[in-house]
């Protein structure tokens, strides 16, 4: 088996810019093997210089050149990682300088500006849309006036981790609700949904799917059995789109990819299920 090349994040702040892009990059080499480690927070040249060391040394156990994404804004700091003789993707020296030359005057770095609170009340709101999601979850309180988006389907179809990744990214109230054996016995919508049939999203996924993730919960039961996650997300859909309700199926996709498609869905209400 090949040896695994380390791969480091390193920025001045949480790192999660590099990590981001990073990890793009690396997924289009799935037959690559990768060591990763992040190393945030380096503020200043003592710190650049130890990450630089410590990146050099990494190469002695794998005999292969690291590979470095970097989001230091410290031109200096950025001059020291240099120095770890590892193949360094600085995110910020390359897209700041083709900047500057568009622009005419260079840039005034500034650590961890992205990701830190900067406008108040742009946090303020992603806390206020968290507190929101996390008080509206699973149906416990049926506050919708406020809400921007209301996720509807089954039990473990991925309601909750969706509404909490919207909250924090994008600062959107996500309220969520399960559909259960009781509301497919009456095939309608709760009633406390149809006052606000434009904000209802269905979420959806294969049999298989829904099935491993509850045996993970529940194994062995008939919550979790194959037939029963058949029937109700069969009788779930239709009664959403029986309703006009768009319905996204996200059994490949990641949370990521489900929130960008459900928030497209606000100027778009239209969200097809792929075949």
């Amino acid at each position: 088996m090949n040896p695994a090349r380390p791969v480091f994040f390193v920025s001045d702040h949480t790192g999660i810019t590099a990590e981001i892009i990073g990890k793009s990059l690396l997924s289009q080499y799935p037959d690559e093997a990768f060591a990763t480690e992040s190393l945030p927070f380096v503020d200043s040249q003592e710190k650049a210089q130890n990450a630089a060391a410590h990146i050099k040394d990494s190469s002695k156990v794998s005999s292969l050149r690291p590979f470095v994404f970097s989001s230091l804004t410290d031109p200096d700091a950025r001059d020291a990682l240099n120095a770890s003789d590892a193949l360094v993707m600085d995110i910020y020296g390359q897209f700041l300088g083709m900047m500057t030359a568009e622009i005419g005057h260079p840039a005034t770095p500034a650590r961890g500006k992205f990701h830190a609170m900067g406008d108040q009340n742009t946090y303020t709101s992603r806390i206020d849309a968290l507190n929101f999601s996390l008080a509206t979850d699973d149906g416990m309180a049926l506050k919708y006036d406020r809400a921007d988006l209301i996720l509807v389907g089954v039990s473990r179809s991925g309601k909750t981790p969706t509404s909490l990744y919207m909250a924090m990214q994008y600062g959107l109230c996500v309220a969520n609700y399960p559909l259960t054996p009781e509301h497919f016995d009456h095939f309608d919508l709760p009633a406390v949904l149809k006052p606000h049939l434009r904000k209802l999203r269905g979420l959806t996924l294969s049999p298989q799917r829904l099935s491993q993730i509850r045996a993970e919960r529940r194994p062995n039961s008939d919550y979790a059995s194959l037939e029963t996650c058949k029937m109700e997300l069969t009788t779930a859909e239709t009664m959403l789109r029986s309703a006009g309700i768009p319905v996204l199926d996200s059994t490949t996709r990641s949370v990521e990819e489900i929130a960008a498609l459900l928030r497209q869905s606000l100027t778009n209400p239209t969200v097809q299920r792929p075949a």
